[in-house]
């Protein structure tokens, strides 16, 4: 059935794609920190290597220093990737004075200095999945500089 009126109606009130991490994110942000804290498949790659995340800047160095396996696997390699970027914004919101979650409006987190500048850091994670650049350690120490 077509009612043209409903179909105003629903535009006007349907959330946005990202609304639900927003929301989330503006009730409890600490509690969406350790949600994305967790990168738990990156945490079992890592383990079974020997590497413990204990969300220091020196973890990232001996993330840098591993192997990576991951790209031998397609459908495994984003998603790593992914947990590499959250890992690295945890251990930036964690060591870096002022750094902070942020949610944007397409739903996508990102990391805030204090300078007001901002870390995309799954994008970040993405990259040094797949090609080895930049380093996690590298972003980290540019993120410390501000």
């Amino acid at each position: 059935m077509n009612i043209p009126f409903l179909d105003h109606w629903r535009k006007r009130h349907e959330p946005s794609p990202g609304a639900p991490l927003v929301a989330a994110f503006d009730r409890d942000p600490e509690g969406v920190g350790e949600l994305l804290a967790e990168c738990e498949l990156l945490r079992a790659r890592v383990a079974a290597a020997g590497v413990s995340l204990d969300d220091t800047p020196r973890s990232l160095q001996e993330l840098d220093q591993l192997p990576p396996r991951w790209r031998d696997d397609p459908e495994e390699l984003p998603w790593v990737g992914n947990d590499a970027g959250l890992y690295l914004g945890t251990v930036i919101v964690r060591n870096v004075r002022g750094a902070r979650w942020q949610v944007l409006p397409s739903g996508g987190p990102v990391v805030r200095l204090a300078s007001g500048r901002e870390i995309h850091v799954v994008e970040a994670g993405l990259d040094w999945a797949m090609t080895g650049s930049p380093e996690l350690s590298q972003v980290y120490a540019e993120a410390a500089e501000y």
